[in-house]
This record gives C-alpha cells, sequence and structure tokens, in this order.
C-alpha cells in the first residue's frame, strides 16, 4: 500500500480537477449532428448555395465559407495540399494570334516571349514525403502577362475527385493521414480515404485515374498538364466561350511501374525534382504545348455530360483541342524558398480575356486560394514577393498590413478624391479595364447540382474502355494494393460494389485481389465508349532524348563497343552512365581507361530508362559472378525496359533469371531483338544495333514480356 503526503494528494487532486475541466474539449461526433462552430444545425453538406442548380456560389453561404476558411488555415506553414513542389522559371510564346477567341494580350503575338514560372507538385504528402508516391500531380504556370499576372493552376489529370469545393475539406481530411496516429504518410492506401470513396459515388471517375499510370510520372518533364475547370475566353467584340487548357509534353507522356516507384522513393525521395532541375542545366529545357478546347455557349448542352462538371473530361474526339502556344522551360530558381516555396498561385489570377464559368469547384476555388495564400504567406501583402510580382506596373489604394514592400507616396489612400484628382483612377474598357463577362444570372438560391452532374458511372467507363491491356492490369493491380492496405472488410466490399456500376468485370476483378464477394447479377457497364486520347499507349514514341541509360562494364570491355553505341545514343540525345563495381576507371581490352560514372551500390536500375551491356570477355565474366549487376538486368527486364547488349555482352543476360532468350541466343550475323531485347553479336553491326536500340529506348516500354513475374527481382 503506497501512501501519500498531504501535499502529494492535493497535486493529484488538482491534476484529476484540471483532467475533468479538459473533458470538456473533448469532442466525439458519434451520433450526434453536423453543426457550424457557432452551433447552428447544418441541413446539406454536399453542394454550396447557388443561384439555380447550375449557376454560381452566392457569398451569403456561410456554412461554406466558414468551412473552407477552417480547411484553408489548417496547417502552418506549408500548404495544405500540393506542400512538396519544384519550380523552374521559362517563358511562353503564341504560335498564332488568338485574337479570334480572346482579347488576353499575351496570346496575340508570335514572335512575344511571355515569362512564365511553373511548380510541379503532389498533392496529399507533407514537403518530406517521396517525389514518386502515387498520386496527383499539380501543374501550375504563372505568367507574367503586360496586363498583370495570369495563373493556369491545374494538375496532370483533366479531372477532379469532386463536383462542389464544399466537399474539398473532407476530401483532404479523409486522404491525409489518419489524425489518431499520422499514418499513412502521402498514401491513400488506408481506410478513412477508401471509406470516404466508398460513400461519395462522384469520386469514381477520378479514382480509376489515381489508379493508372497517369499517377506515377517517370518525368516533370513527360506528364500533361490541365485546367480541369472550365474557364471563358471572352474576345473584343465579347464574344464568350467555354475553355479548358492543357499542356502536352514534346517527350510524350511516360510514367514509372509501381515497383519502380517504391525502391526509387528508397533510393532517391527526390528523384522528380531532382529529374527536372537536372535536365534544365544540362540543357535538356523542358516543352509543353499549350492546347485549347472551346466549345461555343449555344452548344452548351450538347453534350451527355455537363461541361462544367469538374469530375468530367472533354473527350478530344468530341471537342478537338486546339494548339496555341509552346512554354519552354529553361532556368532554375537560385533559391528554392524565396521562389518555388514562396510562390502563391490562384485560379482567381486572370487577365482581361479570360473569364470564369460557374463550375461549383472552380467558385470554391476561386474564394479558398486567397484565403489559403492570407495565412501561409503571412498576410495580404504576397503579391509583394518578388517571385509573386508582376511585371505589370501596380497602382491602388491598398495599404500598410503584414510584411509591406512597396512605399506608397502621397496622402490620399481612397477613391474618390479631390486632393490627387482621383488618382489611381479605374481603366476604361477602351484602357484594357478587367471587364466581367456580362453572364445572365438568375435562380431560386438552392443547395443542388444540375441532373448531369450525377451521372457518375459513365466516364468512369469510358476511360477504363480506352486503356490499353497493360493499363487496366496496372490499374487493377493498384487497386489490390490500395483497398487491400484497408482493414474494414465492409469497407472493402463497398468498393467492389461501388465499381460494379462502372464495370462489372473490372468489380470482379477487384474483389478477386482483395477478399470481397463479386458482384452478382448480371454483368453491366456503365458506357461502351472510349476515348483513345486518353490511354498513354497513343504518346509520343519517337525521341530518347534526355533518357537516361547505363552501360554495365568491368576491367577487359571493349572500349570500341560501348563508345560506339554511347556516341550513337548521345547523338540522339540520351545521356548514358558508365556503371562498375568501384569508381574510377575501367581497363579496356585495348588498354585505353573507361572513366566509371556511378557505382553499383550508389544506383539501380530503376531510375534509369534502359540498359546496355558491351562486350568484352573479361567484362562480362566478372559481371556474371556479380549479384548487384545480375539483380540490375533482371530488375530491368521486370520493369519491361529496353536490354541491349552486343558482342559477348548477351552472355550476362544468358546468365540472369531471363526466361526465353533461347531465339536471341541462335542469332548470328546482324541485329536481332525480341521483347525490346536488342543483340548485335559482330563489331560491324555495332552502328545498326546502335539505331535499333535507340528505337526500342524510345518505344518506353516493352509490356509483351509475359514472363516478368517470373523473374526474382
Amino acid at each position: 500500500m503506497i501512501l501519500l503526503t498531504k501535499k502529494e494528494s492535493n497535486d493529484f487532486a488538482a491534476e484529476d480537477s484540471k483532467n475533468k475541466d479538459l473533458e470538456a474539449y473533448r469532442e466525439d461526433s458519434k451520433g450526434k449532428l453536423l453543426t457550424t462552430n457557432q452551433g447552428v444545425r447544418v441541413s446539406h453538406t454536399d453542394d454550396s448555395l447557388k443561384a439555380g442548380p447550375r449557376g454560381p456560389t452566392l457569398m451569403e453561404d456561410f456554412h461554406f465559407r466558414e468551412k473552407l476558411t477552417h480547411f484553408d488555415h489548417e496547417r502552418i506553414p506549408e500548404r495544405v495540399v500540393h506542400a512538396r513542389g519544384s519550380g523552374a522559371h521559362g517563358y511562353f510564346q503564341p504560335y498564332e494570334s488568338m485574337a479570334q477567341y480572346t482579347k488576353a494580350k499575351f496570346l496575340q503575338d508570335p514572335s512575344k516571349k511571355t515569362p512564365v514560372f511553373v511548380r510541379f507538385s503532389t498533392v496529399v504528402g507533407s514537403r518530406g514525403s517521396a517525389d514518386t508516391v502515387r498520386d496527383v500531380r499539380g501543374f501550375a504556370t504563372k505568367f507574367y502577362t503586360e496586363d498583370g499576372v495570369y495563373d493556369l493552376v491545374g494538375n496532370n489529370m483533366p479531372i477532379f475527385f469532386i463536383q462542389d469545393a464544399i466537399k474539398f475539406p473532407d476530401l483532404v481530411h479523409a486522404i491525409k493521414p489518419e489524425p489518431d496516429n499520422e499514418i499513412p504518410q502521402a498514401s491513400a492506401a488506408h481506410d478513412t480515404f477508401w471509406d470516404f470513396v466508398a460513400n461519395t459515388p462522384e469520386l469514381a471517375h477520378m479514382i480509376l485515374w489515381v489508379l493508372s499510370d497517369r499517377a506515377l510520372p517517370r518525368s516533370y518533364r513527360m506528364m500533361d498538364g490541365f485546367s480541369v475547370n472550365t474557364f471563358k475566353f471572352v474576345n473584343a467584340e465579347g464574344k464568350a466561350r467555354f475553355v479548358k487548357l492543357l499542356w502536352k509534353p514534346l517527350l510524350g507522356v511516360h510514367s514509372l511501374v509501381w515497383d519502380e516507384t517504391q525502391k526509387i522513393a528508397g533510393k532517391n525521395p527526390d528523384f522528380n525534382r531532382e529529374d527536372l532541375w537536372e535536365a534544365i542545366e544540362m540543357g535538356d529545357y523542358p516543352e509543353f504545348e499549350l492546347y485549347v478546347q472551346m466549345i461555343e455557349e449555344e452548344d452548351e448542352d450538347k453534350f451527355d455530360f455537363d461541361i462544367l462538371d469538374a469530375t468530367k473530361f472533354w473527350p478530344e474526339e468530341l471537342v478537338p483541342p486546339k494548339k496555341i502556344g509552346k512554354m519552354v522551360l529553361d532556368r532554375n530558381p537560385d533559391n528554392f524558398f524565396a521562389e518555388t516555396e514562396q510562390v502563391a498561385f490562384h485560379p482567381g489570377h486572370v487577365v482581361p480575356g479570360i473569364d470564369f464559368s460557374n463550375d461549383p469547384l472552380l467558385q470554391g476555388r476561386l474564394f479558398s486560394y486567397l484565403d489559403t495564400q492570407l495565412i501561409r504567406l503571412g498576410g495580404p501583402n504576397f503579391a509583394e514577393i518578388p517571385i509573386n510580382r508582376p511585371l505589370a506596373p501596380v497602382h491602388n489604394n491598398q495599404r500598410d498590413g503584414y510584411h509591406r514592400m512597396a512605399i506608397n507616396k502621397g496622402k490620399t489612400s481612397y477613391f474618390p478624391n479631390a486632393l490627387r484628382d482621383s488618382d489611381p483612377k479605374p481603366a476604361s474598357k477602351e484602357q484594357n479595364g478587367y471587364v466581367h463577362y456580362a453572364e445572365k444570372v438568375e435562380g431560386q438560391k438552392v443547395r443542388q447540382r444540375s441532373e448531369k452532374f450525377k451521372d457518375f458511372y459513365s466516364q468512369a467507363s469510358m476511360f477504363y474502355n480506352s486503356m490499353s491491356e497493360p493499363e487496366k492490369e496496372h490499374i487493377i493491380k493498384a487497386f489490390h494494393f490500395e483497398v487491400g492496405k484497408v482493414k474494414n472488410t465492409q469497407t472493402r466490399q463497398r468498393i467492389v460494389d461501388l465499381f460494379s456500376n462502372v464495370d462489372s468485370d473490372l468489380a470482379v476483378k477487384i474483389a478477386e485481389g482483395v477478399g470481397a464477394n463479386p458482384p452478382s447479377g448480371p454483368m453491366k457497364r456503365a458506357s461502351e465508349k472510349s476515348s483513345p486520347a486518353v490511354s498513354m499507349a497513343d504518346t509520343v514514341k519517337d525521341t530518347i532524348k534526355s533518357r537516361r541509360i547505363a552501360i554495365l562494364a568491368m576491367n577487359g570491355v571493349h572500349s570500341a563497343d560501348l563508345m560506339t553505341v554511347k556516341k550513337e545514343l548521345e547523338m540522339q540525345g540520351a545521356h548514358c552512365k558508365v556503371i562498375s563495381k568501384s569508381l574510377g576507371s575501367l581497363k579496356s581490352v585495348d588498354g585505353s581507361d573507361v572513366a566509371v560514372d556511378m557505382n553499383f551500390i550508389s544506383t539501380a536500375s530503376v531510375v534509369f530508362d534502359a540498359v546496355y551491356v558491351p562486350g568484352g570477355k573479361e567484362s562480362v565474366e566478372a559481371l556474371k559472378t556479380n549479384g548487384e549487376a545480375l539483380h540490375f538486368i533482371n530488375e530491368a527486364f521486370k520493369h519491361c525496359k529496353p536490354l541491349g547488349a552486343t558482342g559477348e555482352g548477351f552472355d550476362l543476360l544468358m546468365a540472369s533469371n531471363i526466361p526465353g532468350l533461347e531465339n536471341l541466343a541462335k542469332a548470328g550475323a546482324g541485329v536481332v531483338s525480341d521483347r525490346g531485347i536488342v543483340l548485335a553479336r559482330q563489331t560491324a553491326d555495332l552502328d545498326a544495333f546502335a539505331k535499333q536500340f535507340s528505337q526500342a529506348v524510345a518505344q518506353h516500354r516493352h509490356w509483351n514480356r509475359k514472363e516478368k513475374m517470373q523473374v526474382p527481382a
């Protein structure tokens, strides 16, 4: 029995009283009704208050504003979402005048270059997370135009999870690490997210995009960018058109595979940001062409989807994109924090000629982004931070506040005034003052969405129909991983049931890997349509520019093989690295020195796009006894990467666990290839080999390796 002194008893009593007082602050919402922070019960939290089902969001919606304001201020100091990013400077240049469609000046003169700053990012993870996680990627572009700053703030996918911004806090709360244990980081593979998906069918379409290879970009330089939301172009005559904007990389859209992403996260968590930085430093400037999709106002209702619904894309087969210009990123930041971290994007930063639609996700973003920057960057003067300053002159009556940089002269800071002749005065339309498009708006105040918004499954089905067989296989495996991580068996079953509305066959395959029952009843599919443009199988595959190629070698390598092939590949823009057991240099067969760029222990096949093994009996025999070299080959084969070998180099492939090499082994003179494996036995064939191997590299992946899962790597 423990006896307490009087003082100890009093201390325990005081502590117990304190704990009881804290109970008033503990909240358990189980079984309770939803309220505002003021205690007002909320009757609807899935749609913001609009002027009619398709009208703009109303500022009087106090529940919407409170919910978004609180959410915007929940993380300090890093961004709530898009915290991990990488940026670059460059310029944009139009191909032709777009005066017929918009009066935006930066889209008029093909000889004029507009400075830009672009920030690429992951969405869910913190600043310390890895680059290669499965996630949407942000693609935000700041144009420093003569009319002021224009921000094109988008993602590498054309759609979004939700239809109305009022649901954004719910989405992010569900996908972020679970609040009780702060696990997992930068991942959707957990119960709260998939519980949210199971209860929010509008997410079905976006889930298929996120589980596709689009969520695993090979490089920021090899991914699309989309405005996601619907905007308007307005020309000088006041004619408006609905538009969506999209970036397409000249290198094509290419991805990693899931096994690679996990290994790269350990080998090099900065893989994508380092790739961007090094490409610019080496002169491989990322290039993207800007396209616009346009729909005439009178055609707004001619589609089987609502063009204002951010969970739907505009199929290119129905709304062909028009190519309007090119962006080149040619300079890295001088200081990551001052530029990449402090840059502030906002979809409300527009210039004359670009206006907004009633897209309810966009309407909410127009409030939320500004509100977020106020707390993240310490007040209303974030536009005075150098990276955010417009090139156009700034004159207004806004004063003071945190971190004010401008030193304003004169007595007046109001309008109108007589003391300074009312300067600065509003600009007239003729002086290119911004005039909002005079769209007629009327309707009852309602919390509703239009009927077409309620079709959650047709485009999800169309997207899945559009995938190649390898892409479908990857989506199904992604379901098995993501939903397989969910502990709640009912949630796993509800996910299968949800996707049975998209495609019953897909749901059956999901069920096979997550321990759920397949759908019962007749098989169904929400749509028979497809859109080939959304398949990565149809992307650019005619260049090896900036691809990274590993050359495996040891002492005794044939330097003639190595240098001939290396020279040809580098002439086409690839970057070759000689990899060996140790750094320094190798002695070739002819006695010359070959510099080693990397050793096996500091790198891996997952950070390269292809592997080449030159001849040289001594070199190959040494590689055959090196487990890291054999693993390098096996892993590259498993990930469907091109493999090339000349002379005795093929013996290393034969010594690995790669199946199905018998036909290549029988080959004589000339260049032979099979499943992305290219072989040349004779020195006379080196030039032809290099050309055929480069063609294999340009294909990026060779998915026809049915035996890839037999290889232990």
